[in-house]
């Protein structure tokens, strides 16, 4: 972790907006609380992200300690990637998001896109 970027911080909310809230993050997190994923497998399931965007997110996630990225020495390259445990800890609040969003639709009378 960069100790020096969280003593910039001015308060708690800000420094999990920041590990978290970048526009694909809570997805890629979400994608891998069902355990681990190849780069394509997280690519399909947010299809909306730009390969760039989503090497960027994955790249600051690992740079934050929250995931893993396993590189094997095979051709074409194969990259896996999991939470750590540290994570792990973010599980409960992306459950929170998604059971929020969930009751969002339900109160909009709209049927949730995904399940």
């Amino acid at each position: 972790m960069n100790i020096e970027k969280i003593q910039t911080y001015n308060c708690p909310v800000e420094a999990a907006m920041d590990v978290i809230g970048g526009k694909y993050k809570a997805l890629i997190v979400y994608e891998l609380m069902s355990g681990t994923k190849r780069y394509n497998e997280i690519q399909k399931a947010v299809p909306q992200a730009t390969p760039r965007m989503l090497s960027k997110q994955l790249k600051e996630l690992e740079e934050d300690e929250i995931i893993n990225r396993k590189m094997y020495p095979v051709v074409p390259p194969k990259t896996e990637y999991s939470l750590t445990e540290f994570g792990n800890s973010l599980v409960p609040i992306v459950q929170a998001l998604c059971d929020w969003g969930e009751h969002y639709f339900e109160v909009a009378g709209v049927p949730a896109p995904c399940k």
